[in-house]
């Protein structure tokens, strides 16, 4: 390979060689790569490609072994397990294609892939020789699919229409097994072809032709592939991925650091999953999801490492691909119980679920501020400030974009302002204008459920004042009027306790 620069190399390594590779285990796919899941029409559209040596696009391979990215790696579908062998390379990009690849011409297997509608299968792949080396033909006709048995079936599957059950029924019908096609068989195949037709020699001609202008092709066929060097940082490999997977689904940086871990042996699903199921049983909390679980702890993790380092706290997605295993064990418990502590404040301010949370980011600096507390949480004094500084954030609209840098600022001006030190930049943000009462329309904005929140907030005081007023009331009048009933001392003939209040506020 031509290396440029000391990021990545270029070359164009061998179809055959990279499928031996991908069976030996020499190359494998880390493990936050999805499952396979092409289906059989483009199965066949791949094959015709090849078999023309046309393009079918780069691979994008990483080298491993260096003191760069590591991700625990998993064998390519249908390739044998590798027995603790770590391989050379990883694919980051032509997964699809080369697990087609393998599966159709190396496995030796029946290969599972699925229909255009979406229902599973297994399929053996033909070139019917004739078809192949027809100038005039469609050579995506010439690629023929097959169930493992081979034979194709009409009458509700009573009806044997094709038979290539057999090699003497395949030297017959004259389709070539592509299973055969990098195996040493491949030469049995050809001597039974020849035998099975005494010489012929029109057969002889075709399979001659046939060799010369397809299995060469297959055989000499070359892949563009990029290879990033082993010592390129995880985050620019993730990146990477990224941007040449653009028809796959979009990766999440918790699907990233799962095989990140993994290759220390660490299952950071699983521990999600645990800690997951404890956090849900508080309603509030239903909704928080395995990433904002990650960024809180990268947040805790980065501002207690600030306060040695004097460095500047973080919690963007290339710190959260930056976190090792020692910060995120450290740190997990301590966000899990922060979560919580949360979960009571936020109860206590009359948000009792998922549903009526203003903003579900605003959790993430929440709850790493209740970490960094601790036991201070409890004080009622903290309490009080938390509450502030988290109604400022909702009634400001603040939480709305992006908010990295703001849960970065939060963290440290929040936990300094508990401190003694000056209010934090939030509540010195925040601006909500009378009018904007006005405007709040739609149930699922931040400062309507704000306001829902506040509502029941003083009801709730309303009426702890009324039963107040009206207990002190009844327990006056049964001293000085035994005799009366208690039908006459309704909570109607009260002074109204919404004056009394508005005077108290004032």
């Amino acid at each position: 390979m031509t290396t440029i620069g000391n990021t990545f190399r270029t070359g164009e390594p061998g179809l055959a060689e990279l499928l031996n590779q991908i069976h030996s285990g020499d190359v494998q796919l880390p493990d936050f790569q999805r499952g396979w899941v092409w289906d059989d029409d483009h199965i066949r559209s791949l094959i015709a490609s090849v078999s023309m040596s046309y393009p079918i696009g780069s691979l994008m391979l990483l080298e491993t072994g260096g003191d760069g990215a590591r991700f625990k790696p998993r064998v390519v579908q249908g390739a044998p397990a590798p027995n603790g062998k770590k391989p050379a390379q990883l694919i980051l990009d032509g997964q699809q294609r080369m697990t087609s690849l393998y599966l159709a011409l190396r496995s030796g297997q029946a290969v599972p892939t699925r229909t255009d509608k979406g229902k599973d299968i297994e399929r053996v792949y033909y070139l019917d020789i004739a078809k192949a080396i027809d100038p005039e033909a469609d050579r995506e006709e010439a690629v023929v699919s097959l169930p493992p048995n081979r034979m194709r079936l009409t009458e509700f599957n009573r009806v044997v229409e094709f038979d290539v059950s057999t090699a003497e029924k395949e030297y017959e019908q004259g389709y070539f097994p592509l299973a055969v096609m990098f195996s040493d068989a491949y030469y049995d195949w050809c001597q039974g072809y020849r035998a099975h037709h005494g010489y012929d020699k029109e057969k002889m001609r075709q399979l001659d032709t046939f060799e010369k202008e397809v299995v060469q092709r297959f055989r000499t066929y070359r892949v563009p592939s990029i290879e990033l060097t082993r010592d390129t940082r995880k985050d620019a490999v993730c990146q990477v991925f990224e941007k040449v997977n653009t028809g796959g689904v979009a990766l999440t940086v918790f699907e990233l650091m799962t095989a990140t871990f993994a290759a220390e042996e660490f299952d950071l699903r699983q521990d999600w999953n645990d800690r997951q199921a404890h956090l849900q049983e508080r309603a509030v909390l239903k909704d928080v999801a395995a990433s904002d679980f990650l960024q809180a702890v990268t947040l805790l993790a980065s501002y207690e490492r600030s306060l040695i380092e004097k460095t500047g706290v973080s919690c963007k997605r290339r710190d959260i691909l930056n976190l090792t295993l020692a910060q995120y064990k450290e740190c997990a418990g301590r966000i899990e119980k922060g979560l919580l502590n949360a979960a009571r404040l936020l109860v206590r301010e009359k948000v009792f679920d998922a549903y009526n949370l203003p903003y579900g980011t605003q959790l993430v600096p929440l709850s790493a501020i209740c970490a960094v507390l601790g036991d201070c949480f409890e004080s009622d004094a903290v309490k009080q400030k938390l509450a502030r500084w988290y109604w400022c954030g909702v009634f400001g609209e603040l939480y709305g974009g992006a908010n990295e840098t703001r849960y970065a600022m939060d963290i440290v001006d929040v936990v300094a302002w508990i401190d003694g030190g000056q209010e934090p930049r939030t509540i010195r943000d925040a601006n909500f204008a009378p009018t904007r009462l006005l405007t709040l329309q739609t149930r699922l904005s931040a400062a309507y459920k704000g306001v829902m929140a506040h509502l029941m907030h003083w009801q709730q005081r309303l009426h702890q004042r009324r039963q107040h007023r009206a207990d002190h009331v009844l327990r006056a009048s049964r001293r000085y009027s035994p005799h009366l009933p208690p039908q006459l001392l309704r909570e109607e003939r009260l002074p109204p306790v919404e004056m009394e209040l508005g005077r108290e506020q004032s």
